[in-house]
C-alpha cells in the first residue's frame, strides 16, 4: 500500500503538470514534489489502514505544508492515540451526531429539488414520505444519500413524478440496511 500511495502521489504530480501545460500554456516541467500545490488531503475510512500506512501519511504531513483530514468510524481516536508520533499531530477530533429533524428536512428539500420535484409538507402524501424517510434513516446522512439514490432510480424506472411512501419503501427494500 505504501508503494501505491507513492505511485498515486507521482500521478498527481504528472496530472498537475499536464494541466498547467494544457490550460495555462506553461512550460512542461515535472516537479519531484507530488504534493507541491496540494493544501488538503481527505482520507475516508482511516480505520481500515494499517499502522505503516498511517506512518506514511504522517511522513507526507511532516514533509509538506498541507492539512490532512481523517474520517473514520467512532472509536478511531482511541486507536490513533496509541501512536503518539502520529497522534501529537492531530489538531482535534470531532464526532458527528445524527442529523436533527430540521437538518433532515433541509436535506430532503434539497434532494426533492435535485429530482426537480417540490415537497409540500401540507400534502399528506409528501408528509408520509418524509416521515418514512426520517424513520428509515434515523438521521444517518449516508443512509439518506443511499436511499435517495434508490428513490431516484425507482422514479426513473417507473416513470413516476411523485415520491410516495410506496416509492420510499421500495427504495428501502433495495438497500442492505439491516433489520426493518
Amino acid at each position: 500500500m505504501t508503494n501505491e500511495i507513492d505511485m498515486i502521489g507521482g500521478k498527481m504530480g504528472m496530472v498537475k503538470s499536464m494541466c498547467r501545460v494544457l490550460q495555462l500554456g506553461a512550460e512542461e516541467k515535472y516537479s519531484t514534489n507530488a504534493y507541491e500545490e496540494i493544501d488538503l488531503i481527505i482520507i475516508d475510512e482511516i480505520d481500515r489502514l494499517k499502522i505503516q500506512h498511517l506512518e506514511q501519511l504522517r511522513d507526507i504531513y511532516d514533509q509538506n505544508d498541507l492539512a490532512i483530514i481523517f474520517i473514520g468510524m467512532p472509536g478511531i481516536e482511541k486507536r490513533l492515540a496509541r501512536y503518539p508520533q502520529l497522534y501529537s499531530r492531530i489538531g482535534f477530533a470531532h464526532e458527528f451526531d445524527r442529523l436533527s429533524k430540521d437538518e433532515i428536512h433541509h436535506i430532503m428539500e434539497y434532494k426533492w429539488e435535485e429530482l426537480r420535484l417540490s415537497v409540500q409538507l401540507e400534502d399528506f402524501a409528501n408528509y408520509e414520505a418524509v416521515t418514512s424517510i426520517i424513520k428509515i434513516t434515523s438521521g444517518n446522512f449516508r443512509l439518506i444519500q443511499r436511499l435517495f439514490t434508490q428513490i431516484e432510480r425507482i422514479l426513473e424506472i417507473n416513470n413516476l413524478e411523485t415520491i410516495t411512501t410506496e416509492v420510499v419503501e421500495a427504495a428501502r427494500d433495495s438497500l442492505v440496511i439491516g433489520v426493518k
